[in-house]
């Protein structure tokens, strides 16, 4: 496995990808498949200051679902959306990330302080890719071969393997960004789980990251609440924790490095403990517990 690269440029300059970087989603949209909280642009605005606070490196603002049960919003739409809540996390001083694949969003979008663009199109609308090139942002550069808003699953595609298909994917996507230049060091691979895959070809794809990470580009684990983890644990987006935190830990030992989350707060602890685990964060030979977190509090016996 190639070394993780240790920077990633972006509109807002250079970050740190060298240790785990928690991408903090924030699903501006009344049908996200996993999020029920308040989807207003109010609630939208207090998550970014949440996940600021629990500890997010980058914040990830999507207008539109891929659900695909739901139509496609227009771009107009799509940016009344998304438009205050980035300029609110710009005000905060966040990194900021756009989840779009319409030129006209991202457009506006870094107008108003993104720092990166994360097509779920793969890469291939060049108008799309020129505006971040323009911007001098980061892109995530996700793996599919269907079109936003549908799925397919079929047994029979990737007759070569997933991932010698990924790496012939993403090799051209590099070469037709660097036409309009955008080079290596602006560009995260995603394998995009789920995305056109069933989920044993998710699996097989998340298997194959240490093979991507031979792209000598940053690897995004995108895992959270995915239906390959439903499948496998029959459970609902809600009840998907558990099955998150093991994908994402096999994808850091795997090279991964940034972490799109929907819980940021339980990735923040997760990261905190493998990291002392593995020797990356020091341990103090001194350091106790406190009482007041050492047990529950007894029951309300009145109650």
């Amino acid at each position: 496995m190639s070394p993780v690269p240790e920077t990633l440029r972006t509109a807002a300059g250079e970050i740190n990808v060298a240790d785990p970087v928690i991408v903090g989603v924030v699903n501006a949209t009344p049908d996200s498949f996993s999020d029920r909280g308040d989807r207003s642009t109010a609630g939208s605005i207090r998550q970014v200051e949440e996940h600021l606070e629990n500890g997010a490196g980058v914040i990830e603002i999507g207008g539109e679902s891929n659900v695909t049960n739901r139509p496609a919003v227009t771009a107009e739409e799509e940016i009344d959306r998304i438009l205050p809540v980035v300029q609110a996390a710009a005000s905060a001083g966040a990194v900021i990330s756009v989840d779009t694949y319409k030129p006209e969003v991202a457009r506006a979008a870094l107008e108003s302080g993104a720092a990166i663009i994360n097509d779920i199109s793969g890469g291939g609308n060049r108008d799309l890719m020129a505006a971040a090139a323009e911007a001098g942002a980061g892109v995530v550069l996700m793996h599919t071969v269907v079109e936003p808003k549908t799925q397919r699953w079929d047994e029979s595609a990737y007759p070569e393997g997933i991932t010698a298909h990924q790496i012939s994917f993403f090799r051209e996507r590099f070469s037709s960004l660097a036409d309009i230049g955008i080079g290596p060091d602006q560009i995260v691979v995603d394998p995009g789980p789920d995305f056109g895959k069933t989920p044993r070809q998710t699996v097989d794809s998340l298997r194959g990251l240490p093979r991507l990470a031979g792209l000598g580009c940053p690897m995004m684990l995108a895992v959270s609440r995915k239906d390959f983890i439903g499948a496998i644990n029959h459970r609902r987006p809600s009840e998907r924790g558990p099955g998150t935190f093991a994908a994402l830990a096999f994808g850091l030992e795997s090279g991964g490095r940034l972490l799109r989350v929907h819980d940021v707060a339980g990735t923040r602890d997760f990261v905190q403990v493998w990291q002392a685990l593995r020797g990356e964060a020091e341990v103090d030979p001194g350091l106790r517990i406190a009482d007041e977190i050492r047990r529950e509090p007894p029951r309300d016996q009145s109650v």
